[in-house]
């Protein structure tokens, strides 16, 4: 049964490669407790030795699956069986015991496996493990898979699992399903899932199901499963297949998506193709980029600043470079908007005084005046001082006494803070 367990291993990178590439962090995830529909999984003092023991306790039986025949196991001992592998801590053990498992089971056993396993409950640590049973299922048959996933669970994740593992083998017939399963014009929700598992072997075929989907959270989702493949062939062919998309919205979405990755290795690069390629993207990753640049070479995204024309383009590199300084040196970022005053705007203020109250509230403070959006101008005001206030009460009261500060807000502070100042 090598040939399953490689299956296994390979429909589980293409389902998880995207988290991992793109880079995103890792954080509990409610979700993934409410697809399992039970409540945490419990611990088992044996259980660390019960899961490395299920390896050789499974391997005389593996060769009795290949032949064909059943495990000799009752159904009541392979999920007792199963209940112990899931309860052992040890990650790399657990994960051998269960492929061990698995390699023994017949088509018609898997559901009551993901029943056993889905009743134990899922956390972050075994959210691995739920997606191991599912693509061994799809393996050896989807259909029941997806109409177990359809009917028992909640979400998209199942469906989307089990659709990647099958196209993962056999993309045309896993296509076909989700054109039959999907009415209506809206985008059609299990795309995503087939596009993940083919954007591997055949980018082609993902990118023309991707770009005739209808803008839509789906297509969002569509759109990451194929970027972490494009990106692993390197930032110019990311950049010539976005480029080619016809869609203005989803090369706009791939260009958000990829714009501050590119950055960290070519921040020069980087914003000539935003500056080349004006959308959405540019007004929302400029500053991004020139913040990274700053914090690689200062200097140098100082000199690129110089040569921009003045407009929005050299106001969000300005905002970039202003909120990096802020960090470290609020009264440089201070000079730095001084000296470009003229292309200041409340973004560029705005970002500054985030970026500093807490560590200098003073220099903070003195320059939200330049805001000219009163209302969020006012709203500066009382977070910098308000949280000022609770950390140095005397500080805040003297620097309100010595400057001008709107009327609503200096009640605000009287009335929240106990009638001082």
């Amino acid at each position: 049964m090598k040939s399953q367990k490689y299956a296994i291993y390979a429909a589980l990178l293409v389902t998880g490669a995207a988290g991992f590439m793109i880079g995103r962090n890792t954080k509990p995830n409610p979700a993934a407790e409410n697809e399992a529909g039970g409540p945490r999984a419990t611990r088992s003092s044996r259980a660390s030795q019960d899961a490395s023991s299920e390896i050789s306790r499974t391997a005389t039986t593996r060769e009795a699956r290949a032949s064909g025949r059943k495990s000799a196991l009752s159904a009541t001992e392979r999920l007792a069986r199963l209940e112990t592998i899931m309860r052992g801590e040890n990650s790399f053990d657990r994960n051998r015991a269960l492929l061990a498992f698995i390699d023994q089971l017949a088509p018609e056993d898997f559901q009551e496996a993901v029943e056993q396993f889905r009743s134990l409950g899922i956390t972050e640590s075994r959210f691995g493990e739920y997606a191991m049973l599912l693509s061994a299922w799809a393996k050896n048959d989807p259909l029941a898979a997806l109409a177990y996933a359809r009917e028992k669970t909640r979400g998209n994740f199942a469906t989307h699992t089990i659709l990647t593992a099958w196209a993962s083998i056999d993309p045309q017939s896993a296509i076909r399903w989700a054109e039959a399963n999907h009415t209506g014009e809206e985008a059609n929700p299990y795309m995503a899932g087939v596009i993940r598992g083919i954007a591997s072997s055949d980018p082609e075929l993902a990118t023309s199901l991707l770009t005739g989907m209808p803008r839509s959270v789906e297509r969002g989702e569509a759109l990451d499963a194929v970027l972490p493949y494009l990106l692993a062939k390197g930032n110019e062919a990311a950049r010539a297949w976005i480029e080619n998309i016809k869609d203005d919205a989803l090369r706009n979405g791939a260009m958000m998506r990829v714009a501050e990755r590119f950055a960290a290795t070519d921040p020069a690069g980087t914003a000539a193709w935003l500056i080349a390629n004006p959308s959405e993207a540019t007004q929302r990753r400029m500053d991004d980029v020139y913040s990274t640049w700053a914090r690689k070479d200062e200097r140098a995204a100082m000199a690129s600043l110089e040569t921009l024309p003045a407009g929005d383009n050299r106001s969000n590199a300005l905002r970039g470079i202003v909120t990096n300084m802020a960090g470290n040196d609020p009264v440089k970022a201070v000079a730095t908007m001084d000296r470009y005053s003229s292309d200041l705007n409340d973004r560029v203020v705005g970002d500054f005084v985030w970026s500093s109250y807490r560590s200098n509230p003073a220099i903070a403070a003195s320059q939200i005046s330049r805001m000219t959006h009163t209302g969020y101008r006012d709203h500066l005001y009382r977070r910098t001082l308000g949280n000022w206030m609770e950390r140095d009460q005397a500080a805040a009261s003297a620097w309100m006494n010595s400057n001008t500060v709107p009327d609503s807000v200096r009640e605000y502070i009287q009335r929240e803070y106990n009638g001082t100042n």
